[in-house]
């Protein structure tokens, strides 16, 4: 089974750490990311961009309007996400516990929601 954990930290998390603290974070997320991917579990890693970066996209009554972020005031930020396969959520669970970022923030782990297909027909 697919899960997402979607990576959450306070906006002063990483700014608070030396440049130091900072390569060894990165070191040990990539030294993670390999471990999971030997061992058939990581499909997709990304750390993301600064929420000012952002663009929310809506479409109401056909039109189509955008927002740039920031978009709230948040006690923590969407930093980065794994796509992960484990057998259940206990697993999903005990991957999640290894991200290096667990230490700082918090790991929300979801399932994915796998969209039906008409028979023969793929996504």
């Amino acid at each position: 089974m697919k899960y997402v954990c979607l990576v959450h930290f306070a906006p002063d998390a990483l700014s608070s750490l030396t440049d130091e603290e900072k390569r060894t974070l990165d070191a040990r997320s990539t030294a993670y990311d390999e471990e999971l991917s030997a061992g058939g579990h990581l499909l997709a890693a990304e750390a993301l961009q600064s929420p000012d970066s952002a663009v929310l996209v809506k479409v109401r009554g056909g039109q189509v309007s955008t927002t740039d972020g920031p978009f709230a005031e948040t006690k923590e930020l969407l930093g980065g996400f794994l796509l992960i396969e484990a057998r259940d959520l206990n697993e999903a669970i005990r991957i999640a516990s290894g991200i290096p970022l667990a230490a700082l923030g918090t790991i929300e782990v979801r399932p994915i929601y796998e969209i039906p297909t008409p028979e023969g027909g793929g996504r």
